[in-house]
């Protein structure tokens, strides 16, 4: 089936929801360390985490997983799930988190159209935590054309707008 029309630019990802072997120690990471808000428990098997008050921006559960392992690497399944910060400040502060917490990167980059750090949370579930450049700053090749690249990202000069 052809696809006509672009979807809506009003179309947001709303939430990521992800099976978990351990809620405390899943809290643990996504409250305790990243900071957001538990919601709402559902007793000892899942949590809603947000921020800034919004229903839930994360759900943890461990209704098919309590007690799994996270997948073999060459399975299929979820890569990452991204965490759009609003400011480099604000990224500044949760790389300080990590560091305080021990947590960790896999990996940290400048992408041109934005700043990311790549970690992994208890489960083995891939996360970014990144904040977007605004679009004037976005690299352009001649003609015009988005031109992201991947370069290593000076974390002293991030840490330093903490």
């Amino acid at each position: 089936m052809p696809v006509t029309a672009p979807i809506d630019s009003g179309v947001r990802i709303g939430h990521t929801h992800l099976k978990v072997a351990n809620l405390e120690r899943s809290l643990v990471f996504w409250r305790d360390v990243l900071g957001f808000e538990v919601t709402q428990l559902f007793g000892k098997q899942a949590a809603f985490l947000s921020a800034g008050g919004y229903h839930h921006h994360i759900g943890l559960n461990t209704w098919e997983s309590e007690g799994g392992q996270p997948p073999a690497p060459g399975t299929t399944g979820l890569y990452h799930v991204a965490i759009l910060y609003p400011t480099r400040g604000a990224l500044a502060v949760a790389l300080k988190r990590l560091i305080a917490a021990g947590i960790p990167l896999d990996g940290a980059a400048d992408h041109g159209v934005s700043e990311a750090l790549y970690l992994h949370d208890p489960d083995g579930n891939g996360v970014e935590l990144y904040r977007d450049r605004p679009m004037s700053e976005w690299p352009r090749t001649s003609d015009g054309q988005l031109a992201m690249f991947t370069k290593a990202l000076d974390l002293g000069s991030l840490l330093n707008e903490a």
